[in-house]
C-alpha cells in the first residue's frame, strides 16, 4: 500500500483542490495533488494524483501514479500504478504496469497491463512517444478495427 504525504513538512509540490472547485482545461503539475472538485479536460504529471471521494473528473490523465476514490471518465496512462479505492466509479481505458482494485469499485473499461521494462518516460510537449516498445508474441484485438493483430516475440535470451 502506498504512503501519502499529509501536507506536513515543507509542503513543496503538494496541493488540494476542494469539493467546491469546478475546473475546466489543462492541468499540469509537479508533486502530489489531491482533487476533490469537478474537473473536465486533461491532467498531466510525473507525480501522484489523488482523486477524492467527492471528485467528478472527466479527463484524459497522464501521470506517474493515480489513486482514485471518486468518479473518473476518460483515458488513464500511469507510468507506475493505478489504485481504485473505496467506492470509486471509473469508466476508463487504463494503461499501467500495476493496478490495484478494492472490492466495491465499479470499473467499466479496458486495462493494458504493460511490463515495467516496456515503459518509457512520460510524454511531454511535442515529443510524445509510445508508452510500450516491442512485441510479446501475443495476439491482440484492436477493438476499434475489430481485427486480430499478431506481434512477434521479443528475444529475451540475452537477459
Amino acid at each position: 500500500m502506498r504512503e501519502y504525504q499529509n501536507g506536513s513538512g515543507d509542503g513543496a509540490g503538494n496541493a488540494t483542490f476542494g469539493p467546491g472547485l469546478v475546473f475546466e482545461g489543462k492541468l499540469s503539475f509537479q508533486g502530489q495533488v489531491r482533487f476533490d472538485g469537478t474537473f473536465t479536460g486533461e491532467i498531466t504529471t510525473d507525480d501522484l494524483l489523488i482523486i477524492g471521494e467527492t471528485a467528478k473528473v472527466s479527463a484524459d490523465i497522464t501521470c506517474g501514479s493515480v489513486v482514485i476514490n471518486g468518479e473518473v471518465n476518460g483515458k488513464i496512462k500511469a507510468r507506475d500504478s493505478v489504485e481504485l479505492r473505496g467506492h470509486a466509479r471509473v469508466k476508463s481505458d487504463i494503461t499501467t504496469p500495476s493496478l490495484v482494485m478494492d472490492k466495491g469499485v465499479v470499473f467499466d473499461g479496458y486495462c493494458n497491463m504493460m511490463d515495467k521494462r516496456d515503459v518509457v518516460s512520460l510524454p511531454t510537449g511535442e515529443s510524445r512517444k509510445s508508452w510500450q516498445s516491442g512485441g510479446r508474441g501475443n495476439k491482440h484485438q484492436d477493438r476499434r478495427n475489430r481485427e486480430v493483430i499478431e506481434t512477434q516475440p521479443a528475444d529475451l535470451s540475452a537477459q
